[in-house]
């Protein structure tokens, strides 16, 4: 068997001008876009459909409002999975994406080959036009109109969603093929990455690459959107993934920027068509998964450049609308490459000047990168169901700090670039699962192997990260929400109501000394204080002295309660680390207190 040729020079990188000014703050409306995402559908009432009838209310929100959703073949699945995520007062949900892939072409039978080169892949087999393959037509097209014409390299791209002519360019010699239930795009470009609007395909030979779509029956973004105007959810749907860097998996590849980009602007340009005003078209997710770091020399790190290029397509073809991203963060000392909170902060700047409005950083609690305690708890030893990562040690000798050590330090960031110019919002992605799975314990997700978490974990996650950022979401509510008896759902729903504190400073009203706590469902609560060398905890009944506020409360997710209480600091010894534990009314204590560390 031979291969088609797949030549293609560093040329390409050059030509498409791959040099990117990392710091770049001329991106004004990707980073103004984040507020336009903030505006939610407004929902209808319950409605009825094939599928059953939706109810549209609210009924137990929890301080997730977002979550990641897996694809699905069946619509009434989604219908279903978004009256159950706006039941929890979810109002965004997030879409896996798809990589594009560069293939090789089998050349005595015009098939596209898998991933690994070694048999053609049924998916394209599929694609065919009359006696030739998809690839072969494409090629008879081209060469058709000048003799010199020729296909330099093929990709693949695979979504459920279907395009409109938008996504054609020069539409004489690209289209929609239909094979039975199977649709295809053929998308052509020249291969130096120009993405030429003159469509001219005839006065020279030229080289082309040929961008083979795999695409749903019907378009799914329509039907999400559709179900996000039902439901006030704002969907963001996924960009298309950049090709890995074969050396390293980690990385982009910078080799096929051009393409990528082309068929970036080609979606969006679409998108742009049929979904212009929509509300419920939140933004776009980029789902390039990196690690948020500080980069001794930004310029150089090819996926930086890479995501930089796509998200100025993004800025160009759909204003108003912003990115999101979702790194990961790792905290642990014993790893290569990991980062301490002052080093994340430096990176998030860094990420921000590529064009995102919105930063998620993945918590790493799910996976064990990061750990969720207190300055003050540094030398305890670390959670068991973080032992399989780190090891059996203490928090201080396994992460260089905790969830909120780093998120407060991104915070700091964010202020800093706003004072630049440069506006990107800090939201939190807190990881809904755990390292491992227990002995015997159910698999919750076929791809793998993590372990389940429960709502008092959640409820500390959301207390770590509370005070620095703007709305947290979640990965993801398919598989990890709905897995198990009772599911991570139906807990939220048993006990939506116990309270969340999620930070405590001292605060003054009028004459009186006193502590503000924030968080969520406050209302009633009695706070009972305690720090080192005292006798007994003090207990605050707010009912009876203090005030309870919830009105909104700048920089901080919508839900966000405000309750102070008198309180004369002035007998905690300065230094020392105030336990703040809150219980509701009914007796319900706070999954995790707040410490407020005193000084004079």
């Amino acid at each position: 068997m031979r291969w088609v040729a797949l030549v293609v020079g560093l040329a390409i990188i050059t030509t498409v001008g791959i040099v990117v000014n990392m710091q770049r703050q001329d991106a004004g409306a990707a980073r103004d876009a984040a507020t336009a995402a903030s505006r939610t559908p407004t929902p209808a009432a319950s409605f009825t459909d094939p599928c059953g009838t939706f109810d549209t209310t609210v009924r137990t929100p929890y301080p997730i409002t977002g979550y990641w959703i897996i694809p699905t073949a069946d619509p009434c699945t989604w219908r279903s999975q978004f009256q159950a995520i706006h039941r929890v007062g979810g109002d965004t949900v997030i879409r896996l994406g798809h990589g594009l892939s560069p293939r090789r072409v089998d050349s005595e039978t015009g098939l596209v080959l898998d991933a690994a080169g070694d048999k053609p892949d049924p998916r394209y087999a599929k694609c065919v036009e009359g006696e030739l393959t998809c690839v072969q037509a494409a090629e008879k097209a081209l060469k058709d109109a000048h003799p010199d014409n020729r296909i330099t390299w093929t990709y693949v791209f695979r979504t459920d969603e279907q395009y409109g002519d938008g996504v054609f360019r020069c539409p004489d010699i690209e289209r929609k093929i239909v094979v039975g239930d199977a649709v295809f795009f053929r998308i052509i470009a020249p291969d130096d990455g120009t993405d030429d609007a003159s469509c001219d395909f005839t006065s020279r030979g030229r080289g082309y690459h040929l961008i083979l779509v795999s695409a749903g029956k019907e378009d799914s973004l329509t039907t999400l959107l559709d179900l996000g105007d039902r439901f006030g959810i704002r969907v963001f749907p996924a960009l298309p993934l950049a090709p890995r860097d074969p050396t390293g998996p980690t990385r982009a590849n910078p080799r096929h920027i051009g393409t990528l980009t082309t068929l970036t602007r080609r979606i969006l340009q679409d998108y742009g068509d049929r979904f212009a005003g929509r509300e419920s078209l939140g933004g776009v997710y980029q789902p390039f998964e990196l690690q948020i770091r500080d980069w001794p020399d930004p310029s150089k790190v090819d996926t930086l450049k890479v995501l930089a290029e796509q998200h100025l397509i993004v800025e160009q073809e759909l204003a108003g609308k912003p990115i999101l991203i979702s790194p990961y963060l790792d905290a642990r000392r014993d790893r290569k490459f990991t980062s301490t909170p002052k080093q994340v902060g430096r990176g998030f700047k860094v990420l921000a000047r590529t064009g995102v409005g919105i930063i998620a950083p993945q918590d790493g609690r799910g996976t064990g990168k990061g750990g969720l305690f207190w300055p003050n708890w540094k030398n305890k030893p670390v959670d068991e169901r973080l032992r399989p990562v780190v090891g059996d040690t203490t928090y201080a000798k396994a992460y260089y700090g905790g969830t909120r050590d780093y998120y407060r330090e991104m915070a700091q960031a964010r202020d800093e670039l706003l004072k630049e110019g440069v506006r990107v919002e800090l939201w939190a992605n807190i990881e809904a699962f755990e390292p491992t799975r227990r002995q015997g314990e159910k698999r919750c997700s076929s791809q793998s192997d993590r372990g389940a978490a429960d709502k008092p974990r959640l409820d500390t996650q959301v207390t770590l990260v509370g005070p620095y950022v703007s709305k947290i979401i979640s990965y993801m509510w398919s598989d990890y929400f709905t897995c198990g008896s009772p599911s991570l759902a139906e807990q939220i729903a048993q006990d939506w109501t116990r309270p969340i504190a999620i930070q405590a400073f001292r605060s003054r009203r009028d004459i009186q000394n006193g502590l503000e706590i924030r968080g969520y469902n406050l209302a009633g609560a009695s706070v009972t204080l305690s720090w080192p060398g005292v006798d007994e905890p003090r207990v605050v009944d707010s009912t009876v002295a203090g005030a309870h506020e919830t009105g909104p409360v700048a920089g901080l997710p919508d839900r966000v309660e405000r309750l102070w209480i008198p309180f004369d600091l002035d007998e905690v010894p300065d230094g020392k680390w105030v336990r703040v534990g809150v219980t509701a009314p009914d007796g319900r204590i706070a999954a995790e207190p707040v410490y407020y560390r005193h000084t004079s």
